[in-house]
């Protein structure tokens, strides 16, 4: 990855990220990321678990992969080494937008203009989910903060989570989901499935239909990620939960040793500071990633032997 030697506290594939330095900034590409997300929603055919929705970790940022529109396909990258907005399609010449301190109005006001400069012609539901604050996009001038040395620390701490969480994929050969980043909580995540249908879902989301909740956990599942914090917990961590749970759950061993069981969450909890200045970052998050799915393996009796190497 190539460090930019101008933007401080950048050096490391593991830099400190305080929620409380950002939090403005990460609420601004929140919303700008669910925007982006949204045209992959509409642009996409529908798979299961809404893994058509999802964005990618790259080598530059998150992009939302090849969608296909017409005869031809378009994509859209946050470029958060350049602090750009790239819309790339066939037939035409990329398109650039800035990312700098501008308001959730500005951005979604300028990329609609920008596609349909290209022909593209998509209308989405334009209002954040997942949220409990909704304003319109069109109308929100109240989140504007881009503060570029925490976007790439963020960058940064993304790809080094997206590489530990692909080689833990790589031993599972039952289903399980690519390593994705969901628009809707600003979280990476990747999930296992057992083989097994699972109850149904009666849990809510702010601003998300029920029924949406509902497919996405129709299958048993162990699910791990990264959530960079918000108001409830104001610092950056990795989780792991499954569903349904098993009443002994919480009980199970799981490391390393600074790992948690939140028993008003309902999930195993292991701060980034707690990897971040660990001996070997990628050993110690890979520890929690196994041990949790562990936890959940056996209580909830999985098939290990068909889903393992």
């Amino acid at each position: 990855m190539k460090i930019p030697t101008h933007i401080p506290d950048c050096g490391s594939p593991w830099p400190a990220l305080p929620y409380e330095n950002w939090k403005d900034t990460l609420r601004t590409i929140h919303l700008w990321t669910q925007i982006v997300g949204k045209i992959r929603l509409v642009a996409m055919p529908w798979q299961n678990h809404s893994w058509h929705t999802t964005l990618y970790i790259t080598a530059r940022g998150l992009s939302t992969g090849s969608m296909p529109y017409q005869n031809g396909i378009f994509e859209i990258e946050f470029d958060f080494e350049n602090h750009q907005l790239i819309i790339s399609s066939t037939f035409e010449q990329d398109l650039k937008m800035d990312l700098y301190p501008r308001t959730v109005a500005s951005f979604y006001e300028e990329l609609f203009s920008k596609l349909k400069s290209l022909g593209i012609e998509i209308a989405i539901y334009a209002r954040p989910n997942e949220l409990e604050e909704s304003i319109p996009f069109s109308e929100n001038t109240k989140n504007k903060s881009y503060d570029k040395a925490s976007v790439v620390n963020f960058w940064q701490v993304a790809v080094s989570i997206h590489n530990v969480f692909l080689k833990f994929r790589s031993n599972f050969i039952g289903k399980c989901s690519p390593v994705h980043f969901f628009w809707g909580a600003f979280d990476i995540a990747v999930t296992r499935f057992s083989g097994r249908k699972a109850p149904l879902h009666q849990g809510k989301t702010p601003h998300m239909p029920q029924a949406v909740m509902q497919e996405a956990y129709s299958q048993e599942v162990s699910s791990s990620g990264f959530w960079p914090g918000g108001e409830s917990f104001p610092e950056p961590a990795f989780y792991a939960y499954c569903y349904p749970s098993p009443s002994d759950f919480g009980a199970q061993s799981v490391l390393p040793k600074e790992a948690f069981w939140s028993q008003e969450m309902g999930e195993f909890f292991l701060t980034y500071e707690s990897v971040r200045k660990s001996e070997n970052p990628e050993a110690t998050l890979m520890s929690f990633l196994k041990s949790t799915y562990e936890a959940a393996a056996n209580a909830g009796d999985w098939d290990r032997e068909n889903l393992e190497k």
